[in-house]
């Protein structure tokens, strides 16, 4: 299975062993989108939506997710995060809630995917406290804006 390292020599999943490398400071962003229809946008804006805060709860809901990141992707493992910053902006021209989130630790292996799980469940939280008007709001562009740290070196994306 060659460069593929979560898998065994029998091609079996395994959790990569990272007890050799040295424990250093990592660095991870990631960003997402939930597009929506104006009237939600505003409502969000307002403080009209009756669950409550949505980006204030957002917010709570990304940063346990990226605490949970090794409890919800198989290979990932527990990482002590040093802190997790969570950001929206709204996008007036395309309708939307962008998520930026910056994950960070010292340790022996990266962020990337806490911070990807950050946005995400940001993400699901905001839908999942505006459903009631809006059902067809579209979660999209998830993905990594930048890393530092490791073996791999720097990454931004372009």
């Amino acid at each position: 299975m060659g460069d593929f390292t979560h898998f065994n020599e029998k091609g079996g999943a395994r959790m990569v062993d990272v007890s050799g490398k040295a424990s250093i400071g990592r660095t991870a962003t990631a960003t997402a989108r939930i597009v929506m229809r104006r009237e939600t946008m505003e409502l969000i804006r307002s403080g009209g939506i009756h669950k409550g805060d949505v980006l204030g709860v957002a917010q709570v809901g990304g940063i346990m997710g990226a605490k949970r990141t090794s409890d919800l992707i198989p290979m990932c493992h527990p990482v002590a995060l040093s802190g997790v910053d969570i950001e929206f902006a709204l996008d007036e021209e395309y309708c939307a809630v962008v998520i930026t989130a910056t994950a960070r630790c010292t340790g022996q292996t990266g962020v990337e995917m806490e911070a990807l799980t950050a946005v995400s469940l940001a993400a699901l939280t905001i839908y999942d406290m505006c459903k009631a008007v809006q059902k067809d709001m579209a979660i999209s562009d998830i993905r990594l804006l930048h890393k530092a740290g490791g073996k791999s070196g720097e990454y931004a994306a372009e």
